[in-house]
């Protein structure tokens, strides 16, 4: 990996010696306040990115919305996302990844704040699409800023937390849709508790989260990150020695070099590259089939409007201990090994879903029975899958590999598949069969060519060195 990396050889050293001080951090109140504001982002970000669905319902008749109108409102948002995406992972390294969140923030809540002015179809879909890009600027934001922030062991304690806030506004949003089902004005009232976050969050992240101190460090700023590094420490219980300026090195009086994007696919680095976002966008596929499509694919198997939301509340509802299962086990038998179980576990729960109108009478049953499945498998992956992506890349690259491996999976799993899905929602075996052959490759993949990471990468790409297999047992 040298090669990918010898832009940065001048600045290494002073951004390792910065991640091993944040590393030698012990785990503190202060880790878990900041757990817990990039916890809240994700909710609300989670809420506003998954309204669709229930939109697609509720909206329907209200707005007269037209088949075109409907397929738009399923795939373009998130092919705005991945524009916004893209966009903040080119800024993200220059504007620093706080400041991108709180764009992200500030302009999808306010716009999710304008649905309930909406008064037709074509106003709906403008404000989803300006929604997306938004969002594009806040979902992939919180992993990067954690990585950086969470000692090296703790990083699956954010990502279960987090994984969990998410699995509670999925489980809450069409839990709400089910409360608010033959409501004209339902499709208001659901963007209501989104819209109204806008007065919260951005306060909550201003106040609650540190600047990136290796963000200072590539602007040639060494005291400030020296000064963010100290307030850590000291929020932390002062249990470490400060940092001086003088342990950076030679990069006191000079900016750090970043990495250009394409160094994400040059050669040492396409590998892993290629098998982060590839996890990503299995598991994204899944997760927008459900949140998405799901409530309108049981609607038109023949369920009524309430099951359809309680059946989606059940799928995401059992991804709350799931995640936290998937992050207990991601430190024990790896992140591949969980990654794997989490796809290849799902397949059972799908077919299940497929078949269930067959059943006659104990069709309910099996389709509930499938969902918990899905939802305790597929579903709860994401604690390990972006852990996975982002120690995929180092540090230099971490912000816009992140960014890129999550844009790149969205193109596939919420654009592609959802548009290309939609016409056939009625069909129970080409839903559900689909997303079960999409997951069935994906076990595959980390499996067959991913490594063990093990939060080793964060020191073991900072010397731009291949992990050894016997640092990764050493590690596991």
């Amino acid at each position: 990996m040298t090669d990918a990396f010898s832009t940065v050889s001048a600045g290494r050293s002073a951004s390792y010696v910065l991640g091993r001080k944040l590393d030698s951090i012990p785990f503190s109140i202060y880790h878990l306040q900041v757990i817990l504001v990039l916890g809240v982002v994700g909710f609300v970000e989670g809420y506003d990115l998954a309204l669709g669905g229930s939109l697609l319902v509720l909206a329907k008749e209200p707005l007269h919305l037209t088949p075109e109108e409907i397929r738009w409102l399923v795939a373009a948002p998130i092919l705005c996302l991945v524009l916004g995406a893209f966009t903040a992972a080119s800024i993200s390294d220059r504007i620093s990844r706080k400041t991108v969140m709180q764009i992200g923030v500030i302009s999808s809540t306010f716009l999710t704040l304008l649905i309930p002015l909406t008064q037709t179809g074509t106003q709906l879909l403008a404000i989803r699409l300006l929604t997306g890009f938004g969002l594009g600027f806040a979902v992939s934001a919180p992993f990067p800023i954690a990585a950086e922030l969470m000692p090296a062991q703790h990083r699956r304690t954010f990502g279960a937390i987090f994984e969990v806030m998410l699995a509670s506004a999925f489980t809450l949003l069409p839990f709400v849709g089910f409360v608010l089902a033959g409501n004209p004005e339902g499709f208001r009232l659901i963007a209501l508790p989104g819209g109204l976050a806008l007065g919260i969050v951005p306060l909550l992240v201003h106040f609650g989260l540190p600047e990136s101190a290796r963000w200072h460090l590539s602007r040639g700023n060494p005291q400030a990150a020296v000064d963010t590094v100290n307030r850590i420490i000291a929020r932390s219980g002062g249990r470490v020695a400060p940092l001086t300026v003088a342990a950076l090195g030679s990069l006191q009086t000079t900016r750090e070099a970043l990495p250009p994007i394409t160094a994400l696919f040059r050669p040492g680095q396409l590998r892993w590259t290629l098998i982060g976002t590839a996890c990503f966008g299995v598991g994204t596929t899944a997760y927008y089939c459900s949140a998405i499509l799901l409530p309108k694919a049981l609607v038109d198997q023949g369920a009524a409007v309430s099951l359809s939301f309680g059946l989606s509340t059940l799928l995401f509802m059992v991804t709350i201990p799931g995640k936290f299962f998937t992050g207990f086990i991601m430190e024990i038998i790896g992140r591949r090994w969980t990654i794997t179980y989490c796809f290849a576990g799902a397949i059972p729960g799908l077919a299940l879903m497929a078949l269930a109108h067959r059943m006659g009478a104990y069709a309910t049953v099996a389709m509930s029975a499938g969902a918990i499945i899905t939802g305790l498998t597929v579903l709860s992956s994401f604690t390990a899958v972006r852990v996975y992506l982002s120690e995929q890349f180092p540090t230099p690259l971490r912000g816009r590999g992140h960014f890129f491996g999550e844009a790149t999976g969205r193109i596939f799993s919420g654009v592609l598949v959802p548009y290309l899905l939609e016409p056939w929602t009625e069909s129970a075996t080409i839903f559900f069969g689909t997303i079960a052959v999409v997951v069935m490759i994906g076990a595959c993949v980390p499996l067959l060519f991913g490594k063990e990471t093990v939060g080793q990468l964060e020191a073991v790409t900072e010397t731009g060195e291949e992990p050894a297999e016997a640092e990764v047992a050493a590690v596991a």
